[in-house]
């Protein structure tokens, strides 16, 4: 492990001659300062680090400076041939990477292989070449991709080399455009909300951004509103205008606010507000030259669905203060509830206290928790290491405000409900212990139960989501603790949370542990109490004691310090007694100098003991109280940060008025600290990863959980910095100051918000989620980054691929981040009403739990920055966010809905409808889903070739995807109306459609009715039988039984006895034998290969439900599907019954001998689906019916694979699905003519699998292939998993290939094992930034010529177009089927 073994061995890598400089090892970040190389020659040394001679700076002759470092490589790369001597750029490896390191270690689990390890120093290692030299003397641009500063640096020599900016100028400028040249006025209002309200996480942190954002005017730039509103003022200072409108909403919705000036909007465009746990903030910078005297404005819900709720009442309005002669600031704060009065604060930023009216009366006095804050403000700019007034925790009470008393008058009713009515498991044990448990350390009791419980065993995962609810719920007031009679000092609170962390961690360590688990684990534990010996002794916390006994302060001050505090806390401690304290404190603070010096100083030292105890330190006082457990290497990484972290705060407090330059700078900054952070949080996971130890003694214990909790913190202050950079980037220019670099040929704008991505990516690994699939996409991103845009087939195409490139993994990336908030959303909702409910928490906080739990986390600004950059990526090579599945032209009544399932389909009254459909997984059907659905947009991308898509195409559905957030939500705002859907391949466009709404036609009015009522669509006969005109025969194969036949080779299965697919492949078969003598005329060859292929006749099904004596029940069953409605879940009953008959029949033994005689006994198969109604030339069937891989003849019990009769009977049960059944109901064919035969072919081992579309699926150009790839086995490919295939466009007559998308799905399925029957099905996380198709267009180029040339060859062979599905094995191409392309 490299944090335990350092190897005394250095190797050398050069860096450039800077100033300052981070290296690592150990995962130590050391900060040096050097000279400027001169002209002497002369080297001069200088030691640094803990280590004598771990480290070791010096300059040479070349005018660089050189790093030793002591370094252990384990992935390989580089290392030993480097090692004791010097190394040039070129040479020099760049670090460890953990995938590697894994490969290596004999484990594709980077976890196991010590994952942490691999951004102990924030920096990435690439596999894939070297850095490219670098300019002499030239600094590094500050490390953005992850890479080292110098590998980073030398990375941009095509940048370098074009005398393109480097980043920070690029941004400066871009900062100097936005906010108006030489001191100029912008030209255009920016009505971009501040986000950085949401940067709460980190106390100290958070004042220091607040007061940056006083001093430089962040925020919405208005500007001059003339005449209106009653007239301008004097030319005087600037004035920051703050709403916070104290109100939740449900998850999904957005509070905005609409006024009378152009700053909000002109009664038009909502500005959006930003979520707070404070409220729902906005925030608008008044240049200093003329603004209305008066505005009114309105707040409002924007609702998911596109619409807007206005608050009730008359507008509200608001008067403006002058901004201070002579530059000064006025900040004016507005503070209200949903539709109801509000009241104004303002001051000056040079402390004027001037207050302002507002039309629901003056405001009297500055709101207390105002003053709080002010004060907190002017108390944290003073001495170092200062307590800082106030915590987090008292942010976040929802509880009663504290009421200081002179007597023992503390209330001990309680309220609530305790409702168990439909409860069970952990929930019904919390709240009826609950009932019974009053104050904070029975409560605690209740968590321990819960934990030690036997319904804890069975379902972990609910009891800590329930013990995550309950334990917030306290901490926040929301579950009030009382006194109830059970006297227990702070002592037995300390005793029962060590007992509860040990729990905690003990599931940690657990191999089993899932990321979900992780996830929740991480929630409790700051929730709990401390437990270090100052609180587990007799009688803690005394000095409160000593200080209500003091003589030099008022008696009444002394009775209030007694009952409302030290009497409290030593009999029923609880979160209220922080909460009280700190208003205490601040009480005391305000009138300071009435008070002698040091009861204020003791004070102030017990409500530090008191923050600690509650665990409510900041992220600064936490990493102190670790300092003493540090070993000298890993504190100079805790000290660094701890630097970095004061250098940011003192940068971004810079006035609004200083040089543009500096002030991009702060980019750089940000950049660095996260770095340090990551490198420090990875320090502190690899000092727990070794476990607790049961006999570990309880300082150790109590140790670990201060460890735990400040690398828990280091987290929520990365989100603070995400949050930061994102306000920068958006200042400097944003989205469309990327595109303009993209455009000039350089990527040099991207190195900061791609290493700012990367970092985040790497918290979320860090937190144990999805750690392979994090390795895989900052391999990604470096990887495209590193590449550049190298002008090798022309620059516009050149920035189109690297552009594509990014975007695809820019994708994946977002997608991690949904996969996050998608599992916050399963785990919280429907258990939070449960709880919530019966313990009587306010409704608003159990709707919104689970959205402040996405908003809080890193995950929500890694969103937000990859939403970014994919905006600006579309910038930059003009896209739009659209891909059109099926053109065409529709219109409707837009309809939103989540899947495009019966259940969530509207009614066919409402007429023909067009979706918008947050997703989809590929099973869907579209009008068997709704017969009156006419279009489709999916918010999405999906695989054109897909299933999903091939139905859509047959069904003639207009289908288009959008992945562009914005459009999305101008979209969104159309639902419930009716809307025009145009689709072709020059574009896409939606508008509201004023004219009436074509009726559906009567084919869709009758199938509408089966779908809904499981009404025949056909005029039935008298036994309810469809009758079977013209249209049904030319849809359906008609069948025979081949009597006496069990098998049949493939060259002699037909299309009536075998089924369309299965007569395919032996067509196939034949045409392979002659493809390799086929070329094209540029010399391309068409040859293909096929597997070993037989099938399972038509009637082996039926013998072998007459052989277990089901004949009648299956005939019943069948008449049961022709006709059950879907209400009620009528079809889906009898549906699983009959798959449950057909899945327990077994075809014959002599079957599965004639089988083996066929391939080996050994042999992997894979079972197809071959029925009637499929593959044909109306009717695809495409993804209707299962395909079982890994089948084994003869499996052994607990052996990877399927066995065969198992397999079988998947693949003939599959004929009676739900999607299936309705989709012959949708074409008119009755479900006892569908019959299922089995194709069994050899299974493959590719490294890819692709889809061919023989005519362009688009534009229906027949002079075109579409060929789309994935790597693995195509099941990824065909079933529609979320992401994106290499996607090409291969021209038959020119043998172009154009490529029109990367591959991004996450996964890839393989077949791992050594022996034939050893072989395991398993799912790989896929990283593309080895992959030969993402990495070389030569090879894009050659596979596309050929797989155009087979498919050509099959097309003119076969007498039509063709819908192809293959594999690459090694160099072969191999052909598994071919059906009509629809």
């Amino acid at each position: 492990m490299l944090a335990q073994a350092v190897l005394r061995t250095t190797q050398s890598v050069t860096v450039p001659n800077v100033l300052s400089a981070e290296v690592g090892a150990r995962g130590t970040l050391l900060e040096v300062a050097g000279k400027t190389a001169g002209g002497s020659g002369s080297a001069s040394t200088t030691s640094v680090g803990a280590t004598a001679g771990l480290f070791s700076w010096e300059s040479n002759r070349s005018g660089c400076w050189r790093v030793a470092v002591a370094h252990q490589s384990l992935c390989g790369c580089g290392g030993a041939a480097l090692r004791g001597r010097s190394a040039t750029p070129a040479q020099q490896p760049q670090g460890i990477c953990a995938y590697s390191r894994a490969r290596h270690a004999g484990t594709s689990d980077p976890a196991r292989a010590g994952w942490a390890e691999s951004v102990v120093c924030g920096y990435h290692h690439h596999h894939h070449g070297h850095p490219r030299p670098l300019e002499k003397n030239r600094a590094p641009r500050g490390c953005g991709s992850g890479l080292s500063a110098p590998a980073y640096d030398g990375l941009r020599r095509a940048e370098v080399s074009a005398g393109a900016a480097s980043a920070p100028s690029l941004l400066a400028r871009g900062e100097r455009r936005r906010r108006g040249c030489g001191g100029g006025h912008c030209e255009e209002v920016d009505a971009t909300v501040m986000i950085g309200e949401e940067s709460r996480r980190d106390v100290r942190g958070e004042r220091a951004w607040r007061r940056a954002i006083n001093k430089r005017g962040g925020g919405c730039r208005a500007h001059s509103e003339g005449g209106n509103g009653g007239g301008g003022h004097e030319e005087g200072g600037e004035v920051v205008v703050k709403l916070r409108l104290d109100h939740q909403v449900q998850y999904g919705e957005k509070h905005a606010v609409l006024g009378s000036t152009e700053w909000l909007g002109k009664w038009k465009k909502p500005v959006e507000m930003v979520w707070s746990e404070s409220g729902w903030v906005a925030q608008f910078r008044l240049p200093r030259h003329e603004h209305a005297d008066k505005v009114e404005f309105k707040f409002v819900i924007l609702k998911g669905d596109g619409t807007v709720e206005w608050e009730a009442g008359e507008n509200r309005s608001l008067k403006i203060p002058r901004g201070q002669m002579g530059g000064g600031r006025v900040v004016c704060e507005y503070v209200t509830q949903w539709a109801k009065p509000g009241r104004i604060v303002s001051s000056s930023a040079e402390g004027s206290d001037r207050k302002w009216d507002h039309h629901h009366g003056q405001s009297g006095q500055i709101a207390e928790q105002q003053q709080k804050q002010d004060a907190r403000v002017e108390r944290e700019e003073g001495r170092e290491g200062a307590v800082e007034w106030n915590s987090n925790f008292v942010q976040e009470w929802q509880g009663k405000d504290p009421a200081f008393m002179r007597s023992n008058a503390h209330a001990r009713e309680r309220k609530g409900m305790w409702n168990t009515e439909g409860l069970d498991g952990a929930a019904r044990e919390i709240v009826e212990a609950d009932r019974s448990a009053g104050n904070w350390w029975r409560k605690l009791e209740v968590v321990l139960n819960v934990l030690s419980g036997e319904d804890t065993e069975k379902d972990r995962m609910d009891a800590l989501v329930n013990i995550a609810m309950y334990l917030q719920w306290i901490n926040t007031g929301a579950i009030a603790c009382v006194e109830d009679g059970g006297h227990r000092r702070p002592n037995r609170h300390a005793e029962l949370s060590r007992q509860i962390f040990r729990k905690l961690e003990s599931y940690i360590g657990q191999k089993g542990v899932t990321p979900q688990e992780l996830t929740v684990i991480r929630r409790v534990q700051p929730r709990l109490p401390a437990f270090t010996a100052d609180f587990t002794a007799s009688v803690p916390l005394t000095r409160i004691r000593d200080i209500a006994h003091r003589n030099d302060i008022p008696h009444d001050l002394k009775q209030e310090i007694k009952h409302t505090i030290q009497n409290k806390l030593h009999r029923n401690a609880g979160p209220e007694d922080l909460v009280a304290t700190e208003a205490l404190l601040n009480r005391v603070l305000a009138k300071k100098n009435e008070y002698s010096s040091a009861f204020v100083e003791q004070l102030q030292i017990f409500y530090g003991e008191l923050k600690e105890f509650f665990n409510a330190n900041s992220l600064a006082e936490r990493l102190e109280s670790i300092r003493p457990s540090m070993d000298p290497e890993d504190l100079a990484v805790l000290d660094l940060f701890l630097s970095r972290k004061k250098r940011l705060d003192d940068a971004e407090s810079l006035p609004a008025s200083r040089d543009a330059n500096q002030r991009g700078g702060i980019l750089e900054i940000l950049m660095s600290t996260m770095h340090v952070l990551t490198g420090l949080r990875a320090v502190l996971l690899k000092g727990l990863e070794s476990g607790l130890r049961n006999d570990a003694p309880d300082e150790a214990v109590a140790m670990r959980q201060k460890w735990r909790l400040s690398e828990i913190g280091l987290e929520d202050y990365a989100f603070v910095l995400l949050s930061r950079f994102l306000n920068a980037l958006n200042d400097a220019g944003g989205a469309a100051l990327l595109a303009e670099g993209v455009r000039q040929g350089s990527v040099g704008n991207y190195n900061h918000p791609l290493g700012a991505t990367i970092l985040g990516i790497r918290q979320l690994g860090l937190s144990g989620w999805r750690q392979a699939e994090c390795i895989a996409i900052e391999n990604e991103l470096s990887a495209w980054q590193a590449a550049g845009i190298i002008e090798k087939d022309g620059k516009e195409e050149d920035t189109r691929m690297w552009a594509l490139r990014l975007k695809a993994t820019l994708e994946r990336a977002k997608r991690l981040a949904e996969s996050y908030s998608d599992s916050i959303l399963e785990i919280y909702p429907k258990r939070c009403e449960a709880l919530g409910k019966a313990l009587g928490i306010p409704e608003n906080s159990i709707r919104t739990f689970a959205e402040a739990e996405i908003r809080s986390s890193v995950v929500f600004q890694l969103s937000k920055l990859c939403s970014l950059s994919l905006k600006s990526v579309r910038l930059a090579t003009n896209g739009d966010g659209w891909d059109v599945l099926m053109p065409g032209s529709a219109v409707g009544t837009l309809v939103e809905v989540d899947q495009m399932t019966p259940e969530s389909m509207p009614s066919p009254s409402m007429g023909p409808v067009i979706l918008l459909s947050r997703f989809a997984n590929g099973d869907e059907e579209v009008k068997a889903a709704g017969a009156h659905v006419v279009g489709v947009v999916l918010c999405h991308e999906l695989p054109h070739l897909s299933h999903l898509g091939v139905r859509a195409r047959q069904e003639r559905v207009t289908f288009v995807t959008c992945e562009d957030e914005e459009r999305v939500a101008d979209i969104r705002a159309l639902c419930g109306r009716p809307v025009r859907l145009e689709a072709s391949a020059n574009g896409v466009r939606i508008t509201a459609h004023s004219g009436s709404i074509p009726e559906a036609s009567s084919n869709d009015e009758a199938v509408a009715a089966v779908s809904t009522a499981g009404v025949p669509s056909k005029t039935s006969s008298g036994n309810g039988h469809m009758d079977h005109g013209a249209e049904h025969e030319s849809a359906v194969q008609q069948i025979f039984y081949p009597n006496g036949h069990l098998l049949l080779d493939v060259k002699d299965a037909s299309p009536e006895t075998a089924g369309a697919k299965a007569a395919a492949c032996g067509r196939l078969a034949q045409l392979a034998a002659s493809s390799a003598k086929v070329l094209n005329e540029r010399g391309v060859p068409a040859m293909f290969r096929v597997p070993k292929s037989v099938a399972i006749p038509f009637g082996v099904m039926e013998a072998a439900v007459k052989d277990a004596g089901e004949s009648e029940r299956f005939a019943s069953l069948l008449e049961a599907i022709e006709v059950a409605p879907l209400a009620g879940g009528v079809l889906d009953g009898a549906c699983a019954e009959l798959r449950e008959l057909v899945g327990a029949l077994r075809p014959p033994a002599s079957l599965v001998k004639l089988v083996e005689d066929a391939f080996q006994p050994d042999a992997r198969l894979i079972a197809r689906s071959s029925a009637n109604v499929e593959d044909l030339k109306g009717m695809s069937g495409a993804g209707l019916y299962d395909s079982v891989p890994n089948v084994k003849l003869h499996k052994a019990p607990n052996a990877a694979g399927v066995d065969f009769g198992e397999a079988v009977a998947q693949v003939w049960s599959s004929l009676y699905t739900r999607r299936a059944v309705l989709s012959r109901r949708m074409a008119g064919v009755p479900q006892r003519e569908a019959v299922m035969g089995v194709l069994v072919q050899e299974l493959l081992t590719p490294s890819l699998s692709f889809v061919l579309h023989t005519r362009s699926p688009i534009d229906g150009n027949e002079d075109m292939v579409h060929a789309e790839l994935a790597l693995g086995l195509g099941e990824t490919l065909a079933s529609g998993t979320r992401g994106t295939p290499w996607r090409l466009a291969v021209n038959k007559l020119t043998g172009q290939v154009r490529t029109l998308a990367f591959a991004n799905f996450s996964e890839s399925l393989v077949v791992r094992g050594n022996g034939k029957s050893e072989g395991r099905m398993v799912r790989e996380v896929a990283d593309y930034s080895g992959a030969l198709l993402s990495k070389d267009s030569e090879a894009r180029t050659s596979l596309g010529q050929r797989l155009a040339t087979v498919g050509s060859f099959l097309e003119q062979m076969l007498g039509g177009a063709q819908d192809i599905e293959g594999a690459v094995v090694e160099r072969d191409i191999f052909i598994v089927q071919s059906r009509p392309q629809p």
